[in-house]
C-alpha cells in the first residue's frame, strides 16, 4: 500500500483455517472459495489493510510473531496490540515473499473523519497522464511486483473468460511483455478467443475482439465498461494497463523521414528488461481462479485440477 491509502477486503482473509476436507465444498462457497483449496480462510470480512508506516499507537505480541524467513506472517491471528489498552487490534505482516502490510480488525477499530476535505475520486481520464503508468521493470532491475501479480489476477479472469480456449494478444507491448506468460496457462491451438486493449481514451477496436482487456478502477476497483456493456471484459490494474496502451516514446526513429544513411543513435537508451521473460504470480492466479464461480465449470475444474491437485 502507498502511505496514506487503504483497501478493504471483503472476502474472509487471515486465522482461523480449516482444511477443505473439513468444510466441504457448500461451506467453502460460502467463504467464497469454488474449488479445492489446503484450507479455507473464516476470518474477518473487511479486514483493512494499510501501510506499516502509517500504523500509530500499537505494538507486537512477542508470542503471536510466528514467521519463516526471520519475520512475522500473521500464522497466529492479530500480533499488534493498543498501547492503550492492550487489545489486539491488527496484525502486521513482513516475512520472505509477502507484501509488507498491517491489517486492522475491523471489529477492533473505529473510524473517525480525519476533518480533511475529501478530494473527487480520479476520474478514467486520469489514466491518461503519464504519471499514472507502472512501468514493468524494478529499480534492481528485476521484473515488477506489482506487474507478476496483477497478470497472475489478469489471467486468471482471461482463463474464465475463454473457458481454457487459446487466445490471441493484440501486436505491441501486450504481446511482448505479457505472451510468455498467457502462453504458460493458455497454450496455442484452434479456435483461439482474440483480445484487445480497451478503455478511456483509446478507439473501439475494429472488428470487434472477442474479449476486452480493460483497466479497474483505481478507487473502486471495478472494470471499466464499453458504452454498450455487452462486451466481455477481463480486469487489468490500471496501472499496468496505462502503461500497455501508452508505454511513451519506444522508437529510436524521427518523427518524419528516416535517419541519413550510416548513420547510427546512440543517445537512446534501450527500455530495461531482466534476462528472464515476465512470468505471472502462481499465488495470484491460483488464489484469484478459485475465487471465481466459473472455475465450478468442468473444463476450467479439469484443468484446475490437473495443474494443483496432481
Amino acid at each position: 500500500m502507498q502511505p496514506g491509502t487503504y483497501a478493504v477486503d471483503p472476502q474472509p482473509t487471515g486465522p482461523p483455517w480449516r482444511l477443505w476436507e473439513e468444510v466441504g465444498e457448500e461451506a467453502a462457497a460460502r467463504q467464497g472459495i469454488y474449488a479445492p483449496v489446503y484450507s479455507v480462510s473464516f476470518g474477518a470480512r473487511d479486514r483493512i489493510v494499510i501501510a506499516p508506516g502509517d500504523s500509530r499507537s500499537m505494538a507486537l505480541i512477542p508470542e503471536k510473531c510466528e514467521g519463516y524467513c526471520r519475520g512475522v506472517d500473521g500464522r497466529a491471528g492479530p500480533n499488534l496490540a493498543c498501547t492503550g489498552c492492550g487489545r489486539a487490534v491488527a496484525t502486521r505482516i513482513d516475512d520472505c515473499g509477502s507484501w509488507q502490510t498491517v491489517w486492522l480488525e475491523p471489529a477492533a477499530v473505529v473510524r473517525y473523519p480525519s476533518g480533511l476535505q475529501d478530494g473527487p475520486p480520479p476520474d478514467w481520464a486520469d489514466l491518461e497522464r503519464a504519471e499514472h503508468r507502472a512501468p514493468p521493470v524494478e529499480a534492481d532491475g528485476s521484473w515488477s511486483r506489482r506487474w507478476e501479480t496483477a497478470v497472475g489476477v489478469m489471467l486468471a479472469h482471461l482463463v474464465a473468460a475463454t473457458q481454457n480456449h487459446p487466445v490471441t494478444l493484440p501486436a505491441g507491448p501486450a504481446t511482448e511483455l505479457l505472451g510468455h506468460a498467457v502462453a504458460r496457462y493458455l497454450p496455442p491451438g484452434p479456435d483461439a478467443r482474440s483480445v484487445a486493449l480497451a478503455g478511456p481514451g483509446l478507439p473501439e477496436p475494429w472488428p470487434r475482439p472477442d474479449i476486452l482487456l480493460v483497466p479497474r478502477h483505481p478507487v473502486t476497483g471495478e472494470p471499466w465498461r464499453p458504452p454498450d456493456r455487452e462486451a466481455t471484459v477481463v480486469p487489468l490494474d490500471s496501472g499496468v494497463w496505462a502503461y500497455l496502451t501508452s508505454p511513451g516514446e519506444t522508437s529510436p526513429m524521427p518523427v518524419t523521414g528516416v535517419l541519413p544513411k550510416g548513420v547510427l543513435r546512440d543517445d537512446y537508451p534501450l527500455p530495461s528488461r531482466p534476462w528472464y521473460l515476465l512470468k505471472a504470480h502462481p499465488g495470484a492466479f491460483r488464489d484469484t481462479l478459485v475465487r471465481l464461480p466459473a472455475i465450478r465449470d468442468p473444463r476450467l475444474r479439469g484443468c484446475y485440477d490437473a495443474a494443483y491437485r496432481s
